[in-house]
């Protein structure tokens, strides 16, 4: 394939450029270029749009007499792609721009047209300070109040820039510290008071202490009793305190392990009641307490009570 291309032509060993005539071509003649379309048009002929960016086959030629500061103006050719009518246009390096010469008109646009529009009212308000002395006076006034607005604003950042610098965060951070720690302390102190209202003291060896409430029915009177009271038979005096005492409920409690029940006796045949029965029975009761006073306190307290509800019983 690569002998198909002809990269190199072959020049015989009696070749004499000089011999070969110079072909004169033309001045201004036309070159074929491959372009594409700088903006939309549409045909004045059949009314075909062209979009920017459609490629052509155009032709390019030097304009006679005109440049700008210079620069070379060219002029391109084109048909339309559906009547092939002629379209020209060329290139306005003044504003960067192409402008439309025939056979087509130029699109609306409205950027260009919104650019130009700024131009000219920029123009137009340098040409009304260059003559009105007091359109310029009034620029140069709005000119030095917008300067101080900026110099204000400046110093306002500036002095929000020293407060951030003064701002010790550290200090901060180790006071926020120092306060949280008294809050957790006091709130820890609050908490074991609570549990010792709750759960009573703790001494040194580790026991808890706990108090337990009066009773108001109870006096201290009744709640020491000597131990030659629990050897001497049922009074009124005992018979009162061993109520009181088996009807407060703390006591109870602490008693219920060390108390056994009393079993009730099988129902016996009913039968009259003698003298005989009525005095074997009050001698029982009165040996009784005496018999078992020599088994230890818990023991006699225990008689005691039975003793003394025999006795309420007749």
């Amino acid at each position: 394939m690569s002998e198909r291309k002809v990269l190199n032509k072959y020049y015989p060993p009696d070749f004499d450029p000089s011999k070969i005539p110079r072909v004169r071509q033309a001045k201004n003649r036309q070159f074929t270029v491959r372009l594409m379309a700088p903006f939309n048009m549409k045909c004045k002929t059949c009314g075909e749009y062209i979009y920017k960016g459609k490629k052509f086959n155009a032709r390019k030629e030097d304009v006679e007499n005109e440049s700008y500061l210079g620069i070379r103006i060219y002029r391109f050719y084109i048909k339309c792609t559906r009547c092939l009518s002629e379209i020209s246009f060329k290139t306005d390096p003044a504003s960067t721009d192409y402008v439309v010469e025939a056979g087509a008109t130029r699109n609306f646009m409205a950027l260009k047209l919104a650019e130009e529009q700024a131009v000219r009212e920029m123009e137009a308000e340098k040409e009304e300070e260059r003559t009105n002395p007091m359109k310029l006076l009034e620029n140069r006034t709005k000119a030095s109040r917008g300067e101080i607005e900026m110099v204000e604003t400046l110093e306002e950042l500036k002095e929000l820039n020293k407060r951030k610098v003064v701002v010790n965060f550290d200090g901060m951070l180790t006071r926020y510290d120092e306060q949280r720690m008294t809050e957790a302390e006091a709130q820890e102190a609050e908490d074991e008071q609570l549990i010792k209202s709750v759960f009573g003291e703790r001494t040194t060896d580790g026991l808890v202490v706990k108090r337990l409430a009066d009773d108001d029915n109870s006096s201290d009177e009744d709640g020491v009793r000597p131990t030659t009271d629990l050897l001497a038979g049922p009074s009124a005096s005992g018979s009162g305190s061993s109520t009181t005492s088996s009807n407060n409920p703390l006591v109870r409690k602490k008693m219920a392990p060390l108390v056994r029940p009393k079993t009730a006796p099988p129902n016996p045949p009913a039968k009259a009641a003698t003298t005989s029965d009525v005095t074997t029975a009050s001698s029982t009761t009165t040996t009784e307490p005496v018999a078992k006073a020599a088994l230890g306190g818990l023991s006699l307290l225990g008689s005691y009570s039975d003793s003394d509800s025999s006795g309420s019983d007749q």
